[in-house]
């Protein structure tokens, strides 16, 4: 009895970990297949490093990273061992300054794009003060305008409605 089975790839070995129980099929058509797969522990992220866009944080990277640049010294551009050199020192300011301006958070059910430091404080309140209307009408408008503006993102790239 050849049997073929569709499902898995011959050539993988992890994958093709099954056993084909002949002897088990009785008056049925159908013989019992048991496959082995593998699962692997997957590290999920519970923490993210962000500058959150539009913020003071966001301004103070940008004006110390112009500082940084600008203090760059660029005279020994003219080889390749100069150039390496100056894209690290970049690099290492880069990296420095990102250290420290950014923001550990914690990512939740309202880790969303659209969701700003003022949902933030909302969210604070809400969990003092317990009005929900007051929570739930500032993310409606926090909502509302971030889709708004990706619309008119989208309409201004595209140059259509």
């Amino acid at each position: 009895m050849v049997i073929n089975l569709m499902f898995l790839r011959p050539d993988s070995l992890e994958h093709n970990n099954h056993f084909i129980y002949l002897e088990w099929h009785l008056t049925s058509d159908y013989t019992p297949l048991s496959v082995d797969i593998a699962i692997f522990k997957e590290n999920i992220q519970t923490k993210k490093h962000i500058i959150i866009k539009d913020s003071k944080e966001e301004n103070n990277f940008v004006s110390d990273l112009i500082e940084a640049n600008k203090g760059l010294n660029i005279d020994d551009i003219q080889s390749k061992e100069g150039l390496k050199h100056i894209v690290q020192t970049f690099t290492d300011f880069m990296e420095r300054i990102w250290y420290k301006h950014l923001k550990i958070v914690n990512i939740t059910k309202y880790s969303k794009v659209w969701w700003d430091e003022n949902c933030c404080r909302i969210l604070e309140n809400y969990r003092h003060t317990k009005k929900w209307k007051i929570f739930k009408s500032t993310v409606k408008k926090t909502k509302h305008n971030f889709f708004n503006l990706k619309i008119q993102e989208i309409t201004n790239r595209n140059c259509k409605p």
